[in-house]
């Protein structure tokens, strides 16, 4: 089984509108409700990859009920907690028109010290039967930044192998506890590493890698650096390798990451080599920007892509 945290999941609701203008009345052409957060965005696509998932977190009131009972059309497993406040609401506008997104992201609701212990004590539970936990996103307010390092703790603890998505403090916090692997872009592994990187220096990709061994060598298994539509950068204990994915007609990139994630949780899950992970994780998101709706991707293009998939080893 692989686990997923979403600690402040949301309704993720989806406007398609045509030439969308601020300040003026927009009419929607089509909307899609679903359940959202970076979690949850990472448990849907390893439903369709045919994983078995259990998805937990926070949830609250009607909109929480909404995400739990929705999960049963994606085939994940409910595993949250339930508090007495509302679940959050995001906004993603796709403008038909200008191709472009506009997103609209939701506080969330207030956690107290009661409702975290017994969170605590429902995810030690659901953490002895998983293989890997993904965590992912931000933290609800109420929580602070150490609040990831207190899971990946207990997931430690446990013997279990955890992949960490997230940026800022509660990044920088809880590589501390040293995570199984971590997926930071080029300003979020700079700030780990207190690095700068310029994108434009011909040294750039040099000083990337140095970066990611940086963290490599702190004890983090895999270290995967976003590239954007460039791929991505792995260090790992086989050495340096970058996957370039070949052009697909993007229809929405919202969630490709979360889609990534969910491909190495797969992999490692499976025993394949970082390698072979990096190439089945790297095949999903590409599948996933094909799709309108986020979080999810069609098994055919992912083995479209799979072998179309160049990774070279640049380092050891």
């Amino acid at each position: 089984m692989i686990l997923t945290v979403t600690l402040n999941a949301a309704i993720d609701k989806r406007y398609v509108v045509e030439n969308f203008q601020e300040g003026e009345v927009n009419r929607v052409l089509e909307c899609e409700y679903v359940p959202g957060g970076k979690g949850l965005n990472v448990s849907k696509p390893l439903a369709i990859a045919g994983a078995d998932v259990v998805a937990t977190g926070f949830v609250g009131g009607h909109a929480g009920a909404y995400i739990c009972d929705r999960l049963k059309d994606f085939k994940v497993k409910d595993g949250f907690y339930r508090v007495a406040a509302e679940s959050r609401s995001c906004i993603n506008i796709w403008d038909t028109a200008k191709k472009k997104q506009t997103e609209f992201l939701e506080p969330g609701f207030v956690i107290d010290e009661k409702d975290w212990k017994g969170f605590e004590e429902k995810f030690k539970e659901l953490a002895k039967d998983a293989e890997v936990v993904t965590i992912s996103g931000s933290v609800p307010k109420g929580l602070d930044s150490s609040a990831y390092k207190k899971l990946i703790s207990i997931v430690k603890d446990l013997g279990k192998k955890v992949i960490l998505d997230t940026s800022g403090k509660l990044l920088t916090e809880a590589v501390e506890e040293i995570p199984y692997m971590i997926k930071p872009n080029i300003d979020e592994i700079a700030m780990l590493t207190g690095e700068k990187i310029n994108v434009d220096a011909p040294n750039f990709f040099e000083d990337v890698i140095a970066a990611a061994k940086r963290v490599h060598n702190m004890g983090v298994k895999l270290v995967v650096v976003s590239l954007g539509a460039d791929g991505s950068l792995m260090v790992c204990d086989d050495g340096v390798f970058r996957a370039i994915v070949p052009r697909v007609d993007a229809v929405n990139t919202v969630g490709c990451g979360d889609s990534m994630i969910a491909g190495f949780a797969l992999g490692i899950s499976e025993g394949l080599s970082p390698v072979e992970t990096m190439r089945k994780a790297s095949a999903i998101s590409a599948a996933s920007a094909m799709t309108e709706e986020t979080g999810r991707f069609n098994i055919s293009d992912m083995k479209n892509i799979l072998h179309q998939i160049d990774i070279k080893q640049i380092d050891r």
